[in-house]
């Protein structure tokens, strides 16, 4: 009894580990799979395909049909059993293979439209990032004076310039005869020189000489 009860208990609500398995596991790449089901897929939709199955099932019917007797594997009175299972078979693959292709083409279709809509989202995320800094622009240039301001301040600078230029010049127009005047009179004080003093002093006349 003791040995019965120091044995483990197995509940059948459990798995057993993996570990205790004695048969392996078959597990495929479901990659290496895939794109040998897509090629093979893409092959059987191609018209060289359709050019192989029609020599096979001609060579076929005429080897069954001319060949002697004995070198014949499929009766035609029979309706050629042998070529109608090989193509049952063939289409039974088919169509799952086709499946499998088109479900692996809807996963990646899915994967792209994913990507795209990501995409799509950050291109509008920068959209909108770039409009709200291209209006932060636009009201800071508000502010920053443009070339035609400037062209029409230096204008007024200019006329500014030379009203005041002229004003200085009415001035020194104004002030210019009071200082001819001036030189005018200091020229009447000056002693003037007759041009018989410039010879020299007047000679005293000695009696005996004439004058």
């Amino acid at each position: 009894m003791a040995e019965k009860s120091s044995r483990p208990q197995r509940n059948l609500d459990t798995p057993l580990p993996a570990s205790a398995r004695r048969v392996p596991r078959f597990r495929p790449d479901p990659d290496a799979f895939g794109r040998a089901t897509e090629g093979f897929a893409r092959f059987m939709g191609t018209p060289l395909f359709l050019l192989y199955m029609t020599v096979f099932c001609v060579v076929w019917l005429l080897w069954n049909t001319l060949a002697p007797i004995e070198w014949r594997f499929d009766d035609a009175a029979l309706g050629f059993t042998a070529l109608t299972l090989m193509l049952s078979l063939q289409a039974s693959y088919a169509a799952p293979l086709l499946l499998l292709a088109q479900n692996r083409q809807d996963d990646r279709d899915k994967v792209s439209l994913t990507e795209d809509r990501k995409r799509a989202e950050r291109n509008l995320h920068d959209t909108e990032y770039l409009t709200r800094e291209l209006a932060a622009l636009r009201i800071a240039l508000r502010d920053v004076a443009t070339r035609d301001y400037v062209r029409s301040e230096l204008r007024s600078a200019l006329e500014d310039l030379l009203e005041s230029n002229d004003g200085e010049e009415i001035r020194l127009r104004g002030r210019a005869p009071k200082r001819r005047e001036r030189v005018s009179d200091a020229t009447t004080q000056i002693p003037q020189v007759s041009p018989g003093d410039a010879s020299g002093p007047p000679s005293s006349s000695t009696p005996g000489r004439p004058q």
